[in-house]
């Protein structure tokens, strides 16, 4: 795996050591945000995403390697594997190079070419190739039989054969490739008769764009649109000389042939080659396009989980609707359902008085310190509907995403959370927790479900759920998990944990109580010392005997700490309190083999804050008064709203009117933006400008540009 290594190293512009100990660390059982974190002097303090490249890439060249070995063995087994090809399959880094080696190899359904071959005609395809002067119908003569009873058959035969062996030539196929990489073009057309149907593809009915530049919702939109039936995609040269190419690789003479020659070398192209290279970049173009669009998702994942946690609060919760009212119930600070109802504020019951009373008096008798208010239909009446109400105390009112409730409240963990109440409770119980706890709460959901990204459905699911996967396990070990409140599905993506130890620590706590310090982790069935050494640093006991049990610190590292109170004649939980000891920490001190730098600044900095969570606080939000439809807006309002996905072609934002508009890239700032994530993040209020209203197709046009932000 030696020069593996050094490729991922020089992919990813770092050192060959680096990548050394990262895979070692991997092999060994780590977890990358494990390694991350805690092996930051084998790594050379390599962050989460640097060394999740390098697992990738690594997992890469793992199924490289399994498939040169498939390759050998299949060679090997035709008793045509030289020592120099053995080499040259050895040395390749590159997968679409190792198909060009095996290509002559590879086992075929009977072609034109073996069938000519079977026919006796490889030692004429094999003269015309020398290009040698003579008599070419004479010489084709010689290879008359029944079933090849003229001289155009023999030679059909041969180019045949000639075309094949042109199309398994490896420097033939990489200069049409790099033909490709310099002037393809993806191009598309509507399919004859589709037009009517295909509206919403009517920008690609005739159009054409260099390969390279095309944009990944650009190529995923036509892709869409062709596996729906209503367009055709190819990827082609921009000109049409590269049989020429061909041909001046392949020609050495002038003659009759030379002539037969051309003709294979043209065939093989149209019939054999340009297919294999045109598929072959449609592959690469779309694995392009969905890691630009697992990219964003996972950028807006990312940012979704760690929106702003209220924080462990009495909550109110209404899943508002019209006709069949809202749903509304009371959570305590945990979480836990305490009472669930319907009222009907809205038509056609119109029960406004009566729904105010019982809301007001919910949050009396329940304590309620604030109220989430889904975002879907009927949201904007009904917070208009709790904003009237005169509380007896201050409450708090949020706006709270629905992306994704639907899902959870018909899932199979919804029906275990709660097997006795409908999806309409299931509901409204997760936008209530989502306001306490995003992270706890959208970890119950498959994170594709949350329609934070485009094209989701249209990329390669292993990919989106590899990236998602880690972009979750990310976030739960940033923050942190309390040990003693925490569901099996929010410690199933802690470092080295998973479903199965996730429930058995569960089960452990229902049967022995709450955890009281992090050793008792060891007692739980199953989770041995490496499950240990990976997870319990992210898991945190808040009332613990000992304070670094609600800290980041890692177990492994508790001596170290209790050697720097000891060296000040203090206790840890000392430390923890008073700044003015730990400005007396000498850390230098406390370097060892095992320790280093990096380590110990990251303890005397856990020391500081110990157990903080890394999210900001939650900000109150409201709509503008009086515009609550698409009817309402007008050209240069300008309007408060929030950001509710971002694409890498703008930002889609929230203002009120159950029709999201979109803030286009070029709309985003008064300078240049390559990255809408570079201005704007995901749930970020933001003041922005009408400046186009489709009242037809529903479509709002935004932008921030000129437009004065809060702080």
């Amino acid at each position: 795996m030696h020069k593996y290594l050094k490729a991922i190293a020089n992919a990813l512009g770092i050192k060959q050591s680096q990548v050394e100990a990262v895979t070692e660390l991997l092999d060994g059982g780590a977890t990358v945000p494990f390694i991350s974190r805690y092996r930051k002097e084998a790594t050379g303090g390599l962050d989460e995403v640097a060394i999740f490249d390098i697992e990738t890439q690594y997992k890469k060249y793992q199924e490289l390697d399994r498939r040169k070995q498939t390759i050998v063995e299949t060679i090997a087994a035709q008793n045509k594997l030289t020592d120099e090809l053995k080499r040259k399959i050895d040395d390749t880094l590159d997968s679409s190079e190792l198909e060009d080696i095996y290509l002559p190899y590879k086992p075929k359904k009977r072609t034109r070419a073996t069938i000519a071959k079977e026919q006796g005609l490889e030692p004429l395809a094999a003269w015309l190739m020398k290009q040698n002067n003579g008599d070419v119908e004479l010489i084709a003569e010689k290879y008359l039989k029944d079933d090849i009873d003229d001289t155009d058959k023999a030679l059909a035969g041969a180019r045949d054969i000639i075309a094949e062996w042109v199309s398994e030539d490896m420097t033939a196929r990489q200069r049409v490739r790099n033909y490709y990489n310099h002037s393809a073009q993806v191009i598309s057309h509507v399919i004859k008769g589709k037009e009517s149907d295909a509206v919403k593809y009517e920008d690609y009915y005739d159009f054409a764009e260099p390969l390279r530049k095309c944009p990944s919702h650009r190529m995923l939109a036509m892709r869409r649109g062709e596996a729906e039936g209503y367009l055709r995609i190819s990827v082609e040269p921009k000109n049409d000389d590269v049989e020429e190419m061909l041909c001046r690789h392949f020609l050495k003479s002038e003659n009759a042939a030379a002539k037969q020659v051309r003709m294979a070398v043209e065939d093989s192209y149209k019939r054999l080659i340009q297919p294999s290279i045109e598929n072959e970049f449609k592959k690469t173009a779309k694995e392009k396009a969905d890691k630009e669009a697992i990219d964003v998702f996972s950028v807006n994942l990312r940012q979704l989980l760690l929106a702003s946690p209220l924080g462990q609060k009495r909550i109110l919760a209404l899943d508002p609707g019209f006709r069949t009212g809202c749903k509304v119930v009371c959570l305590d600070q945990t979480g836990n359902l305490l009472y669930n109802q319907a009222i009907y504020p809205h038509p056609p019951q119109n029960e406004w008085a009566e729904s105010q009373e019982t809301v007001r008096q919910l949050v009396k008798k329940y304590g309620c310190e604030a109220v989430a208010i889904g975002n879907g239909t009927a949201s904007r009446e009904t917070e208009a509907f709790v904003r009237s109400i005169k509380f007896d105390t201050e409450v708090q009112i949020f706006v709270v995403s629905e992306n994704g409730a639907s899902v959870y409240s018909a899932s199979a963990v919804a029906r275990e959370e709660f097997p006795d109440y409908d999806v309409t409770v299931r509901g409204a119980v997760s936008i209530g927790r989502r306001l306490m706890d995003p992270l706890a709460e959208l970890v119950k959901i498959d994170p594709k479900s949350i329609g934070v990204g485009q094209y989701q459905h249209d990329v390669d699911q292993t990919a989106l759920k590899e990236s998602l996967d880690f972009v979750v396990e990310s976030c739960v070990n940033l923050v942190g998990v309390n040990l003693n409140t925490a569901s099996k599905h929010l410690l199933a993506y802690v470092s080295g944990l998973g479903e199965k130890l996730a429930q058995n620590i569960v089960d452990y706590r229902t049967e022995n109580g709450a955890f009281k310090s992090r050793q008792q982790l060891k007692k739980v069935p199953r989770l041995g010392d490496k499950a240990f050494e990976q997870c319990a640093a992210f898991l945190r006991i808040p009332d613990a005997k000992n304070p670094l049990d609600n800290s980041a610190v890692h177990p492994e590292s508790y001596a170290v700490v209790d050697k720097m109170a000891a060296d000040l004649g203090c206790k840890v939980s000392d430390l923890i309190a008073d700044a003015g000891l730990r400005q007396k920490i000498d850390l230098k001190r406390y370097v060892s083999d095992t320790v280093g730098m990096p380590t110990l600044l990251d303890i005397k900095k856990e020391l500081e804050k110990p157990g903080r969570d890394p999210r900001s606080a939650i900000k109150e939000f409201s709509f503008a008064e009086g515009v609550h439809t698409i009817d309402d807006l007008e050209e240069e309002m300008v309007l408060p709203g929030i950001v509710t996905n971002i694409t890498n072609f703008g930002a889609f934002v929230d203002i009120g009117v159950h029709q999201d508009g979109l803030v286009h890239i070029s709309q985003l700032a008064n300078k240049y933006v390559s990255n809408p994530n570079d201005v704007v993040s995901l749930h970020q209020h933001v003041m922005v400008k009408v400046v186009g209203v489709d009242y037809l197709r529903g479509r709002i046009s935004l932008t921030m540009k000129g437009v004065e932000q809060g702080s």
